[in-house]
């Protein structure tokens, strides 16, 4: 009786009840099912696995256009077809970029389009010297055998090589990463420059069209309305003239009110589309009357030997303008510094205070908005603003003399 009792002892090829085998025991957790890979690296072998299929169309399509448009050269529809062909290779750029961005990570701007002349031939003369084009056709041409190494590679040692298919389709798809961005980026610093300045007119028009909806808006609601409320006025005051001579006068007085507050209005609207002191006296005198405006004592020190062009004051001043209404609306500051100087071909600009700090260019004050338009104009902002403070903004302008009359 004893004996059955023990569970080590018990009789040779039977379990104990406590071993992990018997059926009234509970079972060790098991851990959950997954991949052996990574999404990453199964993407990347998906990448590795379509090369032959993808560089195969590659080469074939550089080999028939190129060899079809150079052929007939010396007939009328040579040329025209070597530049279809060449268009056609933007489109399998495109899509190569495409499968790079999806499968790889890798991330390629995209070429500036082509540009559009007038005329056919204008038209051929860009197509047939397009560099895009022709490092697309050298990228199909190189790729074949490229793309037969690693399907075989990416193929065999999923069934063979298993445990070291990751390290190997790292090192293989790093090959194709630098393929993609030597072959099928930008062709140069000038095409990365034009889509640079496609950027940053959009910018420019877009800023254009606030600063017009803002003044449309100021004066619709604020001079225009004063204005048409005087009108009214004096018209009552009119009919009231003979009838009632002191309630128009009175009439006359407060409408002689609106006026001062219509005149107002309207100095502020101009000051805030181009100051006149700005025209008159230059960037000093027109950064010392914005200071005067803000709710912290300001210091204003400008060391400029001669004045900029007009575009750039202008752009100086309004970005010291709205770095000091962040100063009074946010900033929690005592006081406040400007300093204005310029180094080599550059306007710095530098707005610095003794505030809270924490100023991010995404922290919704405008200062995103504002470095979008400094870059508009090839500009740069910079922001050092640690939680306690102090903030240091700088601003970078593009220096630009000022025409000789």
């Amino acid at each position: 009786m004893s004996a059955d009792l023990d569970p080590v002892e018990s009789p040779e090829g039977t379990e104990s009840p406590d071993s992990p085998g018997s059926p009234g025991s509970a079972e060790a957790p098991r851990p959950p099912l997954r991949f052996a890979y990574g999404k990453e690296t199964w993407k990347e072998i998906a990448f590795l696995l379509s090369n032959l299929f993808t560089a195969l169309a590659g080469f074939v399509y550089a080999v028939v256009s190129i060899a079809l448009g150079a052929g007939l050269a010396v007939t009328v529809i040579g040329l025209p077809l070597l530049a279809l062909g060449l268009g056609g290779a933007r489109l399998i750029g495109r899509s190569e970029r495409a499968r790079a961005r999806a499968l790889l990570g890798a991330r390629v701007a995209e070429p500036s389009p082509l540009p559009r002349p007038r005329g056919f031939f204008g038209w051929l003369w860009a197509s047939l010297k397009d560099p895009v084009a022709w490092r697309t056709q050298l990228y199909g041409l190189i790729r074949l055998p490229w793309g037969i190494v690693t399907f075989t590679v990416a193929l065999v040692s999923l069934f063979v090589l298993w445990p070291v298919l990751p390290f190997l389709a790292r090192g293989l798809t790093n090959a194709d990463r630098g393929m993609v961005r030597g072959l099928l980026s930008p062709s140069d610093e000038l095409e990365r420059r034009i889509a640079e300045l496609e950027s940053d007119r959009g910018v420019v028009v877009d800023t254009a069209a606030a600063d017009l909806r803002r003044i449309e808006r100021d004066l619709h609601d604020g001079a225009q309305a004063r204005l048409v409320a005087l009108a009214m006025g004096l018209g009552l005051a009119k009919e009231k003239l003979l009838e009632d001579p002191e309630a128009a006068a009175a009439m006359v007085d407060e409408a002689h009110g609106e006026v001062k507050l219509a005149l107002q209005e309207l100095r502020d609207l101009a000051r805030g589309i181009h100051p006149a002191v700005l025209t008159d006296r230059g960037l000093g005198a027109a950064l010392s009357s914005v200071s005067a405006r803000c709710t912290v004592p300001v210091k204003v020190n400008v060391d400029l030997t001669e004045r900029p062009a007009e575009a750039i004051e202008g752009i100086a001043y309004f970005t010291v303008s709205e770095l000091l209404q962040n100063v009074s609306k946010h900033a929690r500051a005592r006081s406040a510094s400007v300093d204005v100087w310029r180094a080599d071909d550059r306007l710095l600009l530098q707005v610095r205070d003794d505030g809270a700090g924490g100023a991010r260019l995404d922290g919704g004050t405008g200062l995103a908005g504002l470095a979008e338009r400094l870059g508009a104009v090839d500009g740069l902002l910079v922001v050092d603003s640690p939680e306690g403070g102090p903030t240091v903004v700088t601003a970078e302008l593009p220096w630009r003399s000022r025409p000789v009359a």
